[in-house]
Order: C-alpha cells, then sequence, then structure tokens
C-alpha cells in the first residue's frame, strides 16, 4: 500500500505507466472528495480529469452553490451534519473560508408534502409569518395560501474555491491529479487497467464520478444506467436601483409551485455585483459534448418561466436576466444519487445522478425509465453540499468497509433491467 511501481525504463514512444491503490475517473466535486478520503487513509491514489483544470464543462464549476439542513428526504437531512462538519474540517486545512451563512427562505403553498417534510428536518427553526419574511428577505413577496420557512443553517458555498481547496489538500495528502487525460478503455479484473489519451494505469479498486460522461464509460462495462443528462439555463437578474438587494442576503428555494413544478432557487449577488442568481431547477435534454453548441434562437422556456416567477415574487429584480450561462445536470428517474458496485465488478465503485430528479413524468410515449408517481422534486441540483460526504462513503465502498452512512436508498438495484452484456 502507497508504493508506486512505474516502468520507468520504457520506450520514450510508450504511454507512461504506473500502478496505483486506487485511481479516480472524475475530478468534479464529488470525485475530488472520494480521491482526497483515499488520500487521507493513505492510499496511493490517482484522480484523472479529461478536461484542463479549472474549467466550466461539467457540474462543479462557478462561484456559488447552495447549502442547507431543510430536506424533505430523510437520509439526505441525517447526512447534513456530518457534511457540514467536513466542509468545516477542509476550511480549517485550507486556511480558508468557503461557506458564508446566509439563512435560507423555503416557500411554498400551505400543506405541500415536501415543505411539511422541510419542516420537520429544521427541528427548531420555524415558520415565518409575514413580518418574519420582510425582516429577514424584504425582496421576496409570498401569496395568498403561501408559507415559508426559516433555515438559519442555510448559506452559499464558494464552488470554485472549495473544488480547488479540496484538490489542493489531495495532492498534500500525496495524491496524483492528472488533467487532460481523457480515459479511452477500461479493463476490469482483479487489478484493473485504465488506459488513458496520456498513459496506462492499474489499480485494484476504480471510482467512476464523471458525470454526465458517466453512461459512456459504463455502456462497455456492460452496464446501462438511467442518467440523464440536462443543459441548464443559469440566470442572473438585475436589481432595478442598485443596492436594493444585499450580498447578505438569504437564499431561497421555492417548492411545490405550480407554474413552477420542479423548483427555483435563488442566491444573494456573488459573481457579479449587483445580479441576483434566480434559477429554474430543470433544463433540456442534452449531449454534454454538446451542450455549448445549441443554435442561436434556441427557445428557452425556463427564462420565459423564471422572468414570470420574478415579476411576481422578487419585485426588486428587473424581469430579464442580464446574463445567463449554462451548466450540466444529471439526473436520475428518483431523484436519488447512486452509490454502489458494479453489479459485475466489485471493485468498480460508481457514484452518480447527483442534481436530482428528472422531474414531473413526461408523457407515457417519451419516458425511457420509470418514474414513481409521487415523485417528491427537490429544488436546486443537491449534490455539491453532500460531496465531502459522499466522498467518504464512495471511498468506503471502495476499501470495503462499511458505510458510514447507509447507502441502501442508493443501490443501483431499484433501476431494473441495467445490467447487460459487457460491449
Amino acid at each position: 500500500m502507497g508504493t508506486r511501481a512505474r516502468t520507468d525504463m520504457a520506450a520514450p514512444s510508450q504511454p507512461p505507466q504506473a500502478t496505483y491503490d486506487a485511481i479516480v475517473i472524475g475530478a468534479g466535486i464529488q470525485g475530488s472528495f472520494t480521491a482526497y478520503h483515499l488520500a487521507q487513509r493513505h492510499r496511493d491514489t490517482l484522480l484523472l480529469e479529461q478536461f484542463i483544470l479549472p474549467h466550466s464543462r461539467g457540474s462543479s464549476h462557478g462561484q456559488s452553490r447552495i447549502t442547507r439542513s431543510a430536506y424533505p428526504q430523510v437520509p439526505y437531512a441525517r447526512m447534513m451534519p456530518d457534511s457540514f462538519r467536513l466542509w468545516k474540517q477542509l476550511e480549517d486545512e485550507a486556511g480558508i473560508s468557503l461557506y458564508r451563512q446566509t439563512g435560507l427562505v423555503v416557500l411554498g403553498p400551505v400543506g405541500d408534502p415536501e415543505l411539511e417534510s422541510c419542516h420537520q428536518s429544521l427541528g427548531n427553526n420555524h415558520v415565518l409569518d409575514a413580518v418574519e419574511l420582510a425582516q429577514h428577505f424584504p425582496g421576496l413577496r409570498l401569496h395568498a395560501g403561501e408559507v415559508a420557512l426559516w433555515d438559519s443553517t442555510g448559506g452559499v458555498l464558494f464552488a470554485d474555491r472549495a473544488l480547488r481547496a479540496v484538490q489542493d489538500a489531495f495532492r498534500r495528502h500525496g495524491g496524483t491529479l492528472q488533467d487532460g487525460e481523457q480515459v479511452l478503455h477500461i479493463e476490469p479484473g482483479a487489478m484493473l487497467t485504465i488506459t488513458t489519451t496520456a498513459g496506462v494505469y492499474r489499480a485494484p479498486r476504480l471510482i467512476i464520478t464523471a458525470g454526465a460522461w458517466t453512461s459512456a464509460l459504463l455502456a462497455p462495462l456492460g452496464l446501462c444506467l438511467p442518467l440523464q443528462p440536462l443543459r441548464i439555463d443559469v440566470c442572473y437578474w438585475k436589481e432595478k436601483e442598485p443596492g436594493s438587494t444585499s450580498r447578505a442576503s438569504p437564499c431561497f428555494m421555492a417548492m411545490g409551485l405550480s407554474q413552477a413544478p420542479h423548483g427555483i432557487y435563488g442566491l444573494p449577488a456573488l459573481e457579479y455585483p449587483g445580479l441576483v442568481k434566480v434559477c429554474y431547477h430543470h433544463g433540456s435534454p442534452t449531449d454534454p459534448n454538446e451542450r455549448d453548441r445549441a443554435p442561436l434562437g434556441t427557445p428557452r422556456p425556463d427564462v420565459t418561466l423564471l422572468s414570470s416567477f420574478i415579476r411576481s415574487y422578487l419585485p426588486l429584480l428587473e424581469p430579464w436576466p442580464a446574463v445567463v450561462e449554462t451548466c450540466l445536470y444529471t439526473n436520475t428517474p428518483d431523484g436519488d444519487f447512486i452509490l454502489d458496485r458494479h453489479p459485475k465488478y466489485s471493485n468498480i465503485i460508481i457514484g452518480a445522478g447527483f442534481s436530482g430528479s428528472w422531474g414531473h413524468p413526461a408523457p407515457p410515449s417519451a419516458q425511457i425509465w420509470p418514474v414513481p408517481p409521487n415523485l417528491f422534486l427537490l429544488p436546486t441540483g443537491h449534490g455539491f453540499k453532500l460531496a465531502p460526504v459522499v466522498g467518504k462513503l464512495l471511498c468506503e465502498l471502495s476499501l470495503g468497509e462499511e458505510p458510514s452512512h447507509s447507502t441502501a436508498p442508493f443501490a443501483i438495484s431499484r433501476f431494473p433491467g441495467v445490467l447487460r452484456a459487457a460491449l
């Protein structure tokens, strides 16, 4: 363990080769935390990234993500205290701030089941009346029949800074990060062989956290997971009066609204001065390699929906976005993560589906995978905030240890028929 064998005598024309204790494919926030936990445990670990870092091709870029305790699903609510603790641990190790506590307003119709579940997860935190909401978030307007919750633990994670911090910590623990190196082939076996555009590597354990590219890596291994990449519009909205929304304003989530069935979320101005980030938790199916090639004039119904929401709920903002960027989501039909071993190759661990659910069921003719009729819809992709715990669980699975949280809700077996003959 921790001893690397390199073929230093190889001819110059041959790709470099090395043997590691573990290899992680995908250096987004999930893969980076997985590699970090492995290196902390003195496993000689290689972290591979197909793009040159930093990049904006995946799901871990940008300056901000919401974190919170409010969760309608019990498994995630139980993980959040551990996640807060591990973020603080990384902050202390890196010596920089990775999180700003702003509080979080969760709004929706009275009696909405998701909202009620969030209320239960918050414990002593409480429902806001109109006066209290005006104190916490004067720019947010409630309507008749709606209610707001206050999550005092909510806030903003500094995403780009956090990703750099965990990658730097991984290196300090002896890990090897190689970017601009695409995986071409995975050869299963007790000692796996990974061939990339720059070398050949071997390890007894492999963890795949490749986001929207996960399916392409798994198909030759006979596994077809129901992962749907989506192209998301990330919108920033200008204040009507400069300074009318403070950087100290809370984050918010809107759930259960009939006009926005997939949920809307917002964060205070951070990326661009005076521009508030408000996004719809849904998008258009896409090929991750073609995400930025949408033709000019492509309809953006999600932006139209958000404009209507801004007019109705955030009257201090201009109702048309000043900046529109794109991001990738990778979703599962039920909105839950996949954290499991390959059904046939137990030393291949898979972490995927960190952006939430596909949303309301499509018409039956358009459905590829069955979607539960009572599916709860969770605004904002919830993977980033939980990445410290996800990385820990994937590390534990790869080492054959008992997971520190139950991974039963995240098993591949909940999707029947995904194992096929290897190509």
